[in-house]
């Protein structure tokens, strides 16, 4: 029987060689990529505004929304997002965020629906869409 000395095991190093690339991308992915982690369904609309952006996803009658600000510094900042079905009242969520505010899901059925969002000073508002 023959052992081989000083060999490295490779598990664990393949392993953090891994976890580094994945790290790697995951940085260096896009910031619209975290809407679509956040919010079930497809893209449907974006908002965008000075100092921020507000995704919009739809999925089976359930419209979903997310503001991100338009430079991600990670200093804390007012946010909010709101999405409300014609008819019913607005669910909004509002804090000191450092990422994003949301994200807000509502049922609409085929009701339009008015989103808002605001990072800071800068605000948006859609009006009634996706009637």
């Amino acid at each position: 029987m023959s052992s081989v000395r000083g060999a490295v095991p490779r598990g664990p190093a393949l392993c953090l060689a891994l976890l580094a690339a994945v790290g790697t991308l995951t940085a260096a992915a896009p910031p619209t990529a975290v809407p679509s982690a956040l919010c079930a369904g497809r893209e449907v609309r974006r908002l965008p505004f000075s100092t921020g952006t507000v995704h919009v996803h739809k999925r089976d009658g359930y419209v979903c929304a997310v503001t991100l600000p338009a430079r991600a510094n990670g200093a804390r900042r007012t946010m909010s997002v709101s999405v409300q079905a014609r008819g019913n009242r607005p669910v909004t969520d509002t804090g000191w965020y450092t990422h994003h505010a949301g994200p807000v899901t509502v049922h609409a059925g085929r009701r339009c629906v008015r989103i808002e969002g605001r990072v800071g000073g800068g605000t948006v508002s859609s009006g009634w869409i996706l009637c």
